[in-house]
């Protein structure tokens, strides 16, 4: 009988989105405002204190053409089982 394992993962991205219509962009303050919640959820998701750094990959900035996306990405990986 053959022998393997199996894993169920669920990647769950959490986005915050800032308009940023032509032609004139994102507002700073508003950038700063999501960006702000943004730590705040992955500080929040990690059990990061406030004095503890983030790492400066941890959130990710997208620009599209109408919009300034910041998320990040977690996931939950659930063991298999053996037949």
């Amino acid at each position: 009988m053959a022998e393997y394992t199996s894993e169920t993962v669920t990647r769950t991205i959490r986005r915050w989105i800032v308009p940023a219509a032509e032609p004139w962009g994102a507002p700073a303050d508003e950038i700063g405002k999501a960006w702000a919640v943004a730590e705040r959820a992955y500080r929040d998701h990690h059990g990061l204190r406030d004095e503890e750094s983030v790492a400066g990959d941890a959130l990710r900035f997208h620009v599209t053409d109408d919009e300034v996306v910041i998320e990040f990405t977690t996931e939950a990986r659930q063991d298999g089982t053996r037949p």
